[in-house]
């Protein structure tokens, strides 16, 4: 895991889900845990969230690159996931949206976040929206 990766993990555990400083302070911010695609191991990933009616989703959005993040090849593997959101953690079970669940979020995560408009103008795969619902 990248050093800005490790870093941003440490300062969202120790405010409790907040950040105060950087590039992510005042966002929402989870801590994705997935099992590796091909490994079997625990991957822990930060990202941007969006709380929807029940769950949450989350962008494969990995800053506009032609390729999906490592990430979302776990969350196809392995669905089951669990995610700290603020001091506390949960279960979900993820699933890629399909284009009508995905739109109304997209559309949502771009006018509250413009970046992720401008990482969609860098490639032409559309950018996978994963919903995270409790596991029951």
């Amino acid at each position: 895991m990248s050093d800005f990766n490790s870093n941003l993990i440490a300062q969202i555990r120790a405010g409790g889900g907040h950040l105060s400083d950087g590039p992510f302070a005042g966002r929402q911010v989870l801590i994705l845990t997935t099992t590796g695609a091909k490994s079997g191991e625990e991957r822990v990933h930060p990202m941007m969230y969006q709380e929807l009616d029940s769950g949450v989703a989350v962008f494969a959005s990995k800053a506009g690159a032609d390729t999906n993040p490592a990430w979302f090849h776990n969350v196809i593997a392995h669905p089951d996931v669990t995610a700290e959101i603020g001091p506390e953690t949960h279960a979900f079970r993820a699933h890629v949206a399909e284009p009508a669940e995905r739109e109304p979020i997209w559309t949502r995560q771009k006018a509250a976040y413009p970046g992720f408009a401008d990482y969609e103008t860098k490639t032409d795969r559309v950018i996978p929206v994963v919903v995270l619902e409790p596991a029951d």
